[in-house]
């Protein structure tokens, strides 16, 4: 996901640890860890099923604040970065 200037200055003292910049100019995005943003953490819970949780969920980019939660926009914005399997 894209890191705005506003961003960075929200994510403060976590911005170095879960983004970085393309070289690219100013052009900043969130880490990926696993196929998956850094700050996502993936636990299972009590029913062996998955849960998903933000660990930067006060402080996220604002893309992650516009789209909602496992919204079509949210799986097609996830879909469209993760990487294909064969």
């Amino acid at each position: 996901m894209r890191v705005t200037g506003a961003d960075w200055t929200r994510l403060g003292d976590a911005a170095e640890r879960v983004a970085h910049f393309t070289g690219r100019g100013n052009e900043a995005y969130m880490r990926m860890t696993a196929g998956h943003c850094i700050a996502l953490e993936i636990r299972p819970s009590t029913d062996s099923a998955l849960e998903y949780f933000c660990t930067l969920y006060d402080r996220r980019p604002q893309i992650c604040r516009d789209l909602a939660r496992g919204s079509p926009e949210c799986e097609g914005e996830r879909a469209g970065k993760s990487p294909q399997t064969a």
